[in-house]
């Protein structure tokens, strides 16, 4: 019997057992194709198709040719420059005050280890289990008056990205992490003298990178396909962002050019992605995470 098959290697010598094996690799591989890109490669015909061939033949590849002009008319007519900018400028600062919360949380929890840590640590991860919506109305209670300032965030982009940073994941991730880096090379480092912010800033965070760009990726990708949250926090539509503006026009827009706009929106993220795969792929920054 093979290792990583059920096949065994007797049968395996026979030509129609290999033949049918590989007959039911390709279409089981198809299949998957067919289901993951399938909505992504319609959406991407349907793009830069006429409204009437996509009602009238919507799976047909382009009857009468691709338009082009589309994708134009959907970027200026929809102004979706505005929305990416403000896309962009929740999704950054998402991504800051995640990063700035789980590095240093993990890092108290993993590294300096206060006498209260385990504690804390066990509420953290309580907290996963709340379901989010839950904390909708709690949540905007105290955007809308912040305790002690008394100065509300509603409709500004704090109020939108500032809640971000409560990700019980991102914290967990990153103490486990640190957990199994080097005791040896963190002992030497205060024992030349570094104190707990030098220790973090020029042996922890460097040795750190894989998961750092893990995190970022979560983090980026959260921000940017978030629907409910900056729709109660951003009632100006001008600060709204793409996620949430595009749902508001599709009743008022051509369907070509919603489509075209739709595809527009996904492309950054898809970019993004593709370009920080090997973090997935290599399993680099969950090595660390999910050792032990």
């Amino acid at each position: 019997m093979s290792e990583n098959s059920f096949v065994s290697t007797t049968d395996l010598r026979r030509t129609g057992v290999r033949w049918a094996r590989r007959i039911l690799n390709v279409v089981i591989l198809l299949l998957l194709v067919v289901v993951a890109l399938g909505p992504l490669l319609w959406l991407a015909k349907s793009a830069v198709t006429p409204a009437q061939d996509t009602l009238r033949k919507p799976m047909a590849i382009w009857p009468n040719g691709p338009d082009w002009s589309i994708l134009g008319d959907a970027w200026n007519g929809l102004h979706l420059g505005h929305y990416m900018v403000n896309t962009l400028i929740i999704a950054a600062g998402s991504w800051a005050v995640q990063m700035l919360v789980a590095t240093t949380a993990g890092y108290a929890l993993s590294v300096l280890r206060p006498s209260y840590g385990r504690f804390l640590y066990g509420a953290v991860l309580a907290t996963m289990f709340v379901p989010t919506v839950v904390l909708l109305v709690p949540l905007y209670l105290t955007v809308l008056k912040l305790p002690l300032i008394h100065t509300s965030l509603v409709n500004t982009y704090w109020g939108a990205f500032l809640p971000a940073g409560a990700s019980a994941f991102n914290v967990a991730l990153m103490k486990r992490f640190f957990d199994n880096l080097p005791r040896e090379i963190l002992e030497a480092a205060r024992v030349d003298g570094a104190g707990p912010v030098r220790l973090f800033t020029s042996i922890v965070l460097p040795m750190s990178r894989p998961v750092l760009g893990v995190v970022s990726v979560f983090a980026l990708l959260a921000a940017w396909k978030d629907f409910i949250w900056p729709l109660i926090v951003l009632p100006d539509p001008e600060k709204q962002p793409i996620s949430v503006r595009l749902p508001s026009l599709a009743p008022v827009t051509p369907i070509d050019t919603f489509l075209a706009a739709l595809l527009i929106s996904t492309a950054l993220p898809i970019v993004f992605f593709l370009f920080f795969q090997r973090f997935f792929l290599r399993s680099e920054g969950l090595e660390g995470a999910v050792k032990g």
